[in-house]
This record gives C-alpha cells, structure tokens and sequence, in this order.
C-alpha cells in the first residue's frame, strides 16, 4: 500500500472483532443492541453489524437516518432532539421504516404530532450525570406533563426512556466507569418501576462505550447503543475500555519536514484531518500516538514519539533523541486518534489494509 497524503486506514479484521465481542456479551446479558452508527457513518460497515445478527440502529441526524435506510435498514432510532425545521423527511422516513425519536418537552410532543401523516415511536430523554441534553431523572412532573401530551398525540407511541451517559469518557479507571454506569441503570430502573403498571411494554436504552465495554454484563436495562467501540482510540485505552491492539483505525501521515535539533518532524496532517481532541499525558497535550506503518500493516506498540501540535494541515511530532536520526522526509508515519469518531468524520473514507476505499455518508447528504 502506497500512502501519499493523509489517510484513514482501517483494519477489517480488529473491527469486526469489536463487533463479534459486543454481539456476543449483548446475547448472553439479553439486551437488544442497537449500535451507534455515527462513528463510522458507513453502508459497507453497518453491514458487518448485519452479518452478525444486527437488525437495528442508533443514529445522530435525520440525513443519517435517511442514509442507512436508504441501504435496508427499518429500524432506527435518533438519538438526538428531534429537529421539527426537517419534518417532510421524517415524515418520509416514517412511512417506510421503523422510526423512533427523543423528545424532551411538551412542545416538542404537540409539534410532531400535528405534522406527522404516520406515527412514529418515541423516548423521552433521561439526564443521568452528562447535563447536556434530558430531563433529569428525578423531575417527575415533567416527564408526565410529555406522558400525558403522548397520551393525547396519536401519531406518537411512547417507547420508554433513553439515556447517554457520556461523563463516563472524562474517567480514567474501571472502578470509576462501573460507578456512573450502575448510578445510569439506578436512575433507570426507578423510572420503569415507576410507570411499568400504566405501560407495560416501555423500554430502557443505555449508551457509552466505556460501560458497554467495561461491564460484564447488563442487568435492569433492555437496550444498549454503544458507537465508538467498533474503532475504539487513545481515549478509550485511557479509560481502560480497550487494548491499543483493539483500535482499528490509524491515520497514516507524509513526514514532510525535519527539526532535529529540537526533537520534531512535521507530518502533512492538522486539525482538519484529526480533529482538535487532545489528552493529557504526562503534563503535555497529545493529539495522537505515533507508530510505525510498514509493508501496510502496523504494531501498536508506543514508540516514544507522539503529536504534540495541530494546526490546520501541519502536525508536529514530539521525537525522542534516539529515534530523530532515522526518520526522513518522505517516510509515513502512523497515528493512533484519540477520538476516532471525530477522525472518521473530518476524513469522509477509510483506505482498507489491501488499498480499498470504504465510503462514508456524503457531508451534504440531504440538501
């Protein structure tokens, strides 16, 4: 494989491998998994999912909705505040597929109702510690005023209750992932104890990676929606979710210029490409860990060296003394991410280990 330019690079082999484990543990704790598409944003990946038993989805958008059902998929939720400003493609999507929405007011209820030709499944959001989209779990008199709109709102059929516990990437330990994800299923089971007598059919639906990796199993929850597990990163190796052998992605960059003499190389390879997602290691903000690419494959070992500085297209590499001297100007150079999902977004297509290219949902893929 020759690598010119900035390129995504997937291993097919270690990403399905990702899907098989989460297929496997979902079966034995009797959960429905329906995987977050919005990491790969893929036809050709989404059908791994299917080949491994997957028949439904989580998605981020209602282009997204509309590109995986464009390719067979008839079960989908959004897992983001409905948009009513899209309607006619909602309304669209819920006449040939299985649609369900989040909704989290009573105006959203009543608006979606009065523009809707078919109904359409509906969750209400749960803020269980992330405090960015919700109603917090305790607010008891907001959930049923949106109960009490459904009730009245015939193209909506009530699901149940969905949540993200995404505080649990800021953790650094298992015993810390295991803490938020039992305090998630707490504040979850409590709610469907407390209306499974008026509605014996809802649901509770779970997402994050760190959980669904970290936990053994799942008890008390029917559905989970883990995405960025099927690529994993440096965040998630942080975390302690994954190996570095479990991340299937690495940029592959030119090394277009040398500064020995203050331990850098600079890598055709910036924001655009990366996204700006950092951690911190050691005092020093890094963007990504280097290794070595070679004859198309790569080992995941650490080399010492790592990326320090993104500007738009330039990359600085941090190189330890005793490797400066045996990298050159026109060598690549691999980059495990730090946040995959964000990576697969700004590059729009992976380059398989045998030269293949592996499309991505066009950015504008609804105009």
């Amino acid at each position: 494989m020759k690598v010119i330019r900035p390129s995504l690079i997937l291993d097919e082999a270690v990403c399905k491998a990702n899907i098989q484990r989460i297929v496997t543990k979902a079966k034995e704790s009797r959960v429905l998994l329906r995987p977050h598409f919005k990491t790969h944003q893929s036809h050709t990946i989404a059908r791994w999912y299917a080949e491994a038993g997957v028949r439904q989805c989580t998605v981020s958008s209602v282009a997204m909705a509309s590109y995986f059902a464009a390719d067979g998929w008839t079960d989908i939720t959004i897992a983001f505040p409905i948009n009513t400003l899209e309607i006619n493609t909602i309304r669209e999507l819920s006449e040939t597929i299985n649609l369900h929405v989040t909704l989290e007011s009573v105006e959203a209820v009543y608006e979606l109702n009065k523009l809707l030709n078919h109904r359409v499944g509906c969750y209400i959001e749960i803020d269980t510690g992330y405090h960015r989209t919700g109603i917090h779990a305790n607010d008891s008199s907001k959930i049923e005023a949106i109960l009490q709109a459904m009730e009245k709102s015939p193209m909506l059929l009530w699901k149940g209750f969905l949540s993200h516990a995404g505080h649990s990437y800021k953790c650094r330990t298992k015993e810390e992932v295991q803490e938020i994800h039992l305090q998630d299923v707490k504040y979850m089971e409590a709610l469907k104890k407390a209306y499974l007598s008026r509605y014996p059919s809802i649901l509770v639906s779970i997402g994050d990676t760190p959980s669904c990796s970290i936990m053994p199993g799942f008890f008390g929850i029917d559905e989970i929606r883990p995405g960025n597990l099927i690529f994993y990163d440096l965040t998630q190796v942080a975390i302690g979710s994954c190996s570095r052998e479990q991340i299937a992605l690495l940029m592959v960059c030119p090394v277009v210029a040398m500064y020995p003499e203050r331990n850098e190389v600079i890598i055709h390879g910036g924001s655009v490409h990366f996204s700006k997602d950092m951690l911190q290691v050691g005092g020093c903000s890094m963007y990504g860990e280097v290794i070595y690419f070679k004859g198309g494959t790569w080992n995941p070992t650490p080399t010492g060296m790592y990326l320090k500085s993104l500007s738009q297209e330039h990359g600085i590499i941090h190189v330890p003394n005793e490797q400066v001297h045996s990298i050159n100007v026109g060598d690549v150079l691999g980059v495990l991410p730090v946040h995959a999902c964000l990576t697969a977004d700004a590059m729009g297509e992976y380059v398989s280990l045998n030269g293949g290219v592996i499309s991505m949902m066009p950015k504008r893929y609804l105009k």
